[in-house]
């Protein structure tokens, strides 16, 4: 839990690349209301600050479909191609369901993972200021020993290679991966060791 000025601070400095994996139920379809972002309001949501857990980090690679409109839209796509609503399923009614999500490259649009990758190979300087960036994000959070779970390989390999002193670095699959919700689910499940359904 984080008090209602920290959660306020935290989404006016990194609102634009952060989220929490709290979302809105699904309804009829699988990906319903998953742009639905009243789930962070606490007028409507009067319970949302119990249900944040910044000790825990669920980190993406890079925004892929350009600057966010509103504040804590990463990793709420409501587009119909979007695979967000897989994060949802996963982390639903888990000990995860709370945690902060971010993105480890800010302002690099690319939908290509490999295309990143290869660009921070041929531009070192510019994954250190993204990583430090990131453990300025840690340091807002508060948090003093947060556990981080990388989406898929790319980001794994990013965390390791700069962060492995004093944190607990996790790899679950990538939510776009060709799956069913319900394999990808008990995939993470079995990786983070929570029962799946």
């Amino acid at each position: 839990m984080i008090s209602h000025k920290k959660f306020e601070s935290i989404k006016e400095k990194y609102g634009w690349c952060s989220s929490w994996a709290i979302w809105a139920d699904a309804g009829g379809k699988p990906k319903s209301n998953m742009g639905d972002l009243r789930v962070f309001d606490i007028k409507h949501n009067p319970g949302l600050l119990e249900q944040l857990n910044p000790e825990i980090i669920l980190v993406g690679l890079n925004i892929s479909r350009g600057p966010m409109q509103n504040p804590l839209a990463n990793f709420h796509d409501p587009r119909p191609e979007a695979m967000d609503f897989k994060i949802r399923y996963a982390l639903r009614g888990s000990p995860f369901w709370g945690a902060y999500m971010t993105d480890i490259i800010k302002d690099f649009d690319q939908k290509v993972s490999g295309k990143v990758r290869s660009y921070l190979r041929t531009h070192k300087q510019f994954e250190i200021e993204n990583v430090e960036l990131f453990q300025e994000e840690i340091n807002h959070l508060g948090t003093r020993d947060p556990t981080i779970i990388a989406f898929g390989n790319v980001v794994h390999e990013i965390l390791v290679r700069n962060l492995t002193d004093g944190y607990r670095i996790l790899k679950i699959p990538h939510y776009s991966i060709y799956c069913s919700k319900e394999k990808y689910r008990e995939n993470v499940g079995r990786i983070l060791q929570y029962e799946s359904y």
